[in-house]
């Protein structure tokens, strides 16, 4: 069993930054790909950004390229996800789960997750 937990949502107003945070408890950790989901209310969870248990392989959403960045610390068992040029459109809970793939955007491939924290944008 992996426990991950969320940290570092809050209110921020359009074009600031919030960093996010998930920690592992998982002595592995580097085992483990990384992924970052967000569910807006009415609609599906959707993929944002993952990194690879190395952190060698990152990937992003269309909509996070270029805005968000994904990193992480493997001696503090620590993902990392950089959001800059914040958008209304990026209100919603996020959530970072613990996967054997490397990288995956795919969400059932994802078996641990965290309970998720919330990200505001004003306009």
């Amino acid at each position: 069993q992996v426990y991950v937990a969320e940290s570092g949502g809050g209110l921020v107003q359009a074009w600031g930054s919030l960093r996010l945070s998930c920690a592992a408890s998982e002595e592995n950790f580097s085992f483990y790909g990384i992924g970052w989901f967000r569910q807006a209310p009415g609609k599906e969870r959707e993929f944002v950004s993952a990194i690879s248990g190395s952190g060698e392989t990152k990937r992003y959403s269309d909509s996070a390229k270029g805005r968000f960045t994904i990193s992480r610390d493997n001696d503090k068992n620590t993902v990392f996800l950089q959001m800059d040029s914040l958008k209304p459109t990026d209100t919603a809970i996020y959530y970072c789960a613990a996967g054997w793939n490397t990288a995956s955007a795919t969400l059932s491939e994802y078996v641990y997750w965290g309970q998720g924290t919330q990200v505001t944008v004003s306009s």
